[in-house]
C-alpha cells in the first residue's frame, strides 16, 4: 500500500472512537468512588487515635511542652490546647471512623495539621525519615545518615546485628513537614467530598432528610 493512500483523517477518527469508548469504560468506575474516600477516613482513623490518646495518656508532658517557650511550641493555656487538641483528633478518628459530620470535623484536624506544620516541622525540612541523597536530602538528614552509619558499624561490632534488626532496620526520624502535609491533603479532599456514598453516616442522614422535603 502507498503511504498516500493511507486514510489519516479515518485512523484520528478511529483513535479517537477508541479513546472515547475507553473513557466510557473507566466513567463506570465512579460507581465505586466511595471506596476512595472510606480508605482515606480508614487510614487517618489510627492516626488520629494515637495522636490523641497519646497526649492524654501523656498528658502532663504534653502540656509542659506546649507551653515550654524555649525548646517547646511556647503556647499560651497549654493544659487548655492539650486537652483541645486531643480531644479533636480521638473525635476525629471516632467520626472517620462512622462517616459522621466528616466535612466538619475535617476542618479543625486541617487546623491541627497546619499548626504542627508550621511549629514543629517546617524546620525540619520536608522528609519524615531522614536520607542522605534525593531532591529533598538536606545537610542536616545527610549528618543524620552518617550518624546512623556509625551507630550501625558500632552495633555489627559489639552486638547481634541480625537480631536487633529482625523485626526492622534502624532509622532516624526528620520528623520534618511530609506527614503533617499528606494528612492535611488527605482531610482537604474529605473536607470537599465527604464522607462517601454507602458507608458513612453522614450519606444515610442526607438521604434521608433530602427525602424528607
Amino acid at each position: 500500500m502507498n503511504l498516500k493512500e493511507i486514510d489519516y483523517k479515518h485512523l484520528f477518527e478511529r483513535g479517537l472512537q477508541g479513546t472515547h469508548l475507553f473513557n466510557n469504560w473507566l466513567d463506570k468506575s465512579r460507581y465505586a468512588d466511595f471506596i476512595v474516600l472510606l480508605a482515606l477516613r480508614l487510614y487517618l482513623v489510627p492516626v488520629l487515635w494515637m495522636a490523641g490518646s497519646e497526649k492524654f495518656m501523656n498528658f502532663t508532658e504534653t502540656a509542659e511542652w506546649f507551653g515550654n517557650s524555649d525548646g517547646g511550641l511556647g503556647l499560651p493555656l497549654p493544659y487548655l490546647m492539650v486537652f483541645l487538641v486531643a480531644l479533636i483528633e480521638v473525635l476525629g478518628a471516632i467520626f472517620l471512623l462512622i462517616g459522621f459530620s466528616v466535612r466538619v470535623i475535617s476542618i479543625p484536624l486541617m487546623v491541627i495539621m497546619i499548626i504542627a506544620g508550621v511549629m514543629v516541622h517546617l524546620k525540619n525540612g520536608w522528609l519524615a525519615i531522614a536520607t542522605g541523597s534525593g531532591l529533598f536530602a538536606t545537610d542536616r538528614t545527610r549528618a543524620a545518615i552518617e550518624s546512623l552509619e556509625q551507630a550501625k558499624s558500632i552495633l555489627q561490632q559489639f552486638s547481634n546485628y541480625d537480631v536487633l534488626t529482625e523485626n526492622g532496620s534502624f532509622v532516624v526520624l526528620n520528623n520534618g513537614m511530609e506527614f503533617a502535609a499528606t494528612y492535611f491533603i488527605m482531610l482537604l479532599v474529605l473536607f470537599f467530598y465527604g464522607g462517601g456514598r454507602y458507608v458513612s453516616i453522614d450519606y444515610w442522614l442526607s438521604k434521608r432528610y433530602t427525602q424528607d422535603e
